[in-house]
């Protein structure tokens, strides 16, 4: 037997204005169903941004046949938004590495010195050749970087053990929570997106902090119901704008904790995510295959139709 709630609503959203209906009806899974269940159903059905309160009220469920067939049974669009021989423009979404740049405190800052100078290679090649070789010493969490499961947990994939699968080229999604006043970005941010198999690229507008004290306090982070819906949702990637993907105040770190145990690949300290759509894009992050440890730079690309 099929069950349907008629009810009403109001949505408050986090930058101002509110939503309501009287008499709303629903598809849902059965008689025992929750406000909280129907609540995030809205959201997600009416893609509606930045959810702040979502209050139910007058909620009747009734047995009655379901309006619509299973999600995916209408066709679309692919998840890249693009044929296969589309013309692509490349948006760099990591941070340049400077000798002696701060990426988060305490952790070492990057080395940069000559090997061997250009000047100096005269004479040891053919006339007019030339070389310069540089010595780099960082710490894997420098930059714009990527978390492998190793990061958190002893027996996760290191950096070489990543399928590329979940690196490269990945139909991505921008959520944007700009317009926040909270610090802790919730589940029903993420409800109106397709997140399965696809790059997630938390947008919060921090970035434009970098370099700056500010950037390094009160930064925004994934709240755990969130986390839990990326794991729950079959996201490939996780990325953000933000000195960390967890709060700093809290030494627990769940949001590393259950991304990496979930073989989630997590990228850090994005940027320049306005540049990019919503949706219809696709994802490329990808660190050297170093073996043994578990962060590492990346060149963070952005390609768009």
């Amino acid at each position: 037997m099929e069950y349907r709630a008629e009810f009403d609503f109001e949505i408050a959203f986090l930058n101002g204005g509110s939503l309501s209906g009287t008499g709303f009806r629903l598809d849902v899974p059965g008689e025992d169903v929750t406000d909280d269940w129907i609540a995030d159903t809205v959201v997600r059905d009416l893609r509606l941004l930045m959810v702040g309160e979502v209050r139910i009220a007058n909620r009747r469920v009734f047995a009655e046949a379901h309006k619509r067939g299973p999600a995916g049974e209408s066709g679309g669009a692919s998840p890249d938004g693009a044929g296969s021989g589309a013309r692509r423009r490349l948006v760099d979404l990591s941070h340049p590495i400077v000798a002696g740049m701060t990426t988060y405190p305490g952790l070492p800052v990057p080395s940069i010195r000559p090997h061997l100078r250009r000047e100096d290679s005269e004479g040891k090649y053919a006339p007019g050749v030339t070389f310069a070789i540089d010595v780099i010493e960082l710490c894997g969490n420098t930059g714009t970087y990527v978390d492998s499961p190793f990061h958190r947990h002893a027996d996760g994939a290191d950096l070489s053990g990543l399928p590329l699968e979940r690196l490269h080229d990945l139909p991505a999604v921008r959520i944007d929570v700009t317009g926040s006043t909270s610090p802790g970005i919730g589940a029903r941010a993420l409800l109106p997106y397709e997140l399965r198999g696809r790059a997630v690229l938390v947008h919060t507008g921090f970035a434009r902090h970098w370099g700056t004290d500010a950037y390094l306090r009160d930064n925004p982070f994934l709240a755990p119901d969130a986390v839990d819906h990326l794991v729950r949702e079959g996201a490939a990637l996780v990325g953000i704008d933000s000195v960390n993907i967890d709060s700093t105040a809290d030494p627990k770190r769940p949001a590393h904790s259950e991304l990496l145990r979930a073989g989630i690949p997590i990228v850090e300290h994005l940027t320049g995510l306005e540049q990019v759509p919503v949706d219809g894009f696709r994802f490329s992050a990808v660190p050297a295959p170093v073996r043994g440890t578990g962060t590492f730079p990346v060149r963070a690309i952005a390609s768009i139709p």
